[in-house]
């Protein structure tokens, strides 16, 4: 099974919750002000595109989109905007390298427009400069023909013709735009969905070259209005790669299945052997499943199990991707018997800061939970511990509104 089906995934010695960076992935990428879903599949593509499997040069790995002068290369203009997007969601999760964070988005946006889910593990590296940049001028040129695509895909980066044809059919998404490629207009009819809909266009329209001031191109003769690259055409034309589009054009399933396992491949190469979609990180220690156990029964405030387990697992133990305890979870959704035993049997601390510098009463001060911030306190709770954001549980009670917290806190403060 590969990360991106697991709640958590390996990187390297640290853990990182998938479910979390998936929420953000997605905020940044679709909001009010735009869907960027499309471009974020273009940087993982040419963050990826570029390797060489002579030299084993290019590649996600190391990031070196961000330099120039990959950067810079004409084929990838436009493209810092996804890496400016992304930006806060690395700042939330130092653990995801960029390089991890360009491909997990693209994987995720083709999840996110209704595509299959591709294969993903973590581990990827980033280069601190552009000393490992790339020449410019490796991703496929749409100008040319078939001998052009399997020179790129097939020679250089390892593709078969099936898989050249199923990579091909991200063109069902996004538009070309004439001030970044040359090129003008959308593939499909709805290009923010991934579908099958490039197969059908390329097999039942009528593809004609387009009249206009840029470099060649189609338009469909029907309407006008969608359009079709050289490259494109080339795979109807070859008598070799024709037979893979009209499969997808037939079995949409059938295209899912093996796009996801070429784009899985295509973002992998050159990466550590961890990277690869067939990887199958360590599964964790009984202890760790019993201790992870635990603090589910603590956010859940199931007493009784949770003292049956005790005994057999870390209750000390925090949650790695969050640096949580179970005394944090029980906090937080107001079990005050559950904190009482954790507190007062077990012994936990109630000083802990997890990775946003909240302790326990950080916690209950904020969603109100009086009774518990009052046991927290008469077991040693420093209230004038700052999170992140430089607040104590005082400033978050006030924010909150949470006065019967605050009372609480005063009571404290004069005692």
């Amino acid at each position: 099974m590969t990360s991106m089906l697991r709640d958590v995934a390996e990187s390297g010695s640290t853990m990182i919750n998938v479910d979390a960076l998936k929420s953000e992935i997605r905020s940044v990428l679709i909001n009010q002000k735009t869907n960027a879903c499309p471009m974020a599949v273009r940087v993982a593509w040419h963050s990826s595109g570029t390797y060489d499997n002579k030299d084993h040069t290019g590649g996600s790995n190391g990031a070196t989109i961000r330099y120039a002068p990959e950067s810079t290369d004409p084929d990838n203009a436009g493209l810092s905007i996804i890496c400016d997007l992304l930006l806060p969601v690395k700042k939330a999760h130092p653990e995801v390298t960029f390089a991890d964070l360009h491909t997990i988005a693209g994987c995720m946006a083709i999840e996110f427009m209704g595509g299959p889910k591709i294969p993903f593990n973590f581990g990827r590296t980033d280069e601190p400069d552009g000393k490992k940049c790339p020449a410019n001028g490796r991703l496929p040129d749409a100008t040319k023909g078939a001998d052009h695509l399997r020179k790129v895909f097939g020679e250089r980066m390892g593709f078969s013709d099936r898989e050249i044809v199923a990579l091909s059919g991200g063109h069902t998404l996004g538009r070309c735009h004439k001030v970044r490629s040359g090129f003008d207009g959308p593939w499909t009819s709805h290009p923010l969905r991934f579908d099958n809909e490039y197969y059908t266009n390329l097999l039942h329209k009528t593809w004609v070259p387009r009249k206009w001031d840029g470099p060649l191109q189609y338009e469909d003769k029907e309407t006008g209005k969608l359009m079709m690259l050289p490259t494109d055409l080339a795979i109807i034309q070859d008598e070799k790669f024709r037979p893979f589009v009209e499969e997808y054009a037939k079995d949409e399933a059938l295209f899912f299945k093996d796009f996801a396992h070429a784009f899985g491949k295509l973002i992998s190469l050159g990466c550590s052997p961890h990277c690869q979609p067939e990887f199958t990180p360590h599964a964790p220690s009984e202890k760790d499943k019993l201790s992870a156990e635990f603090r589910e029964l603590a956010m859940h405030g199931s007493v009784h199990p949770a003292k049956e387990l005790a005994s057999r697992c870390d209750v000390h133990q925090v949650e790695i991707t969050s640096g949580r305890s179970a005394l944090h979870k029980a906090a937080f959704w107001g079990h005050d018997h559950m904190v009482e035993y954790l507190v007062k049997d077990l012994k936990l601390n109630v000083n802990l800061q997890d990775h946003y510098g909240d302790t326990p009463l950080h916690d209950a001060a904020k969603f109100g939970h009086a009774k518990i911030a009052k046991i927290l306190l008469d077991a040693g709770a420093n209230a004038s511990l700052k999170n992140k954001e430089g607040h104590d549980a005082m400033a978050l009670a006030k924010e909150h509104h949470k006065t019967t917290v605050e009372e609480v806190l005063k009571a404290h403060h004069k005692a």
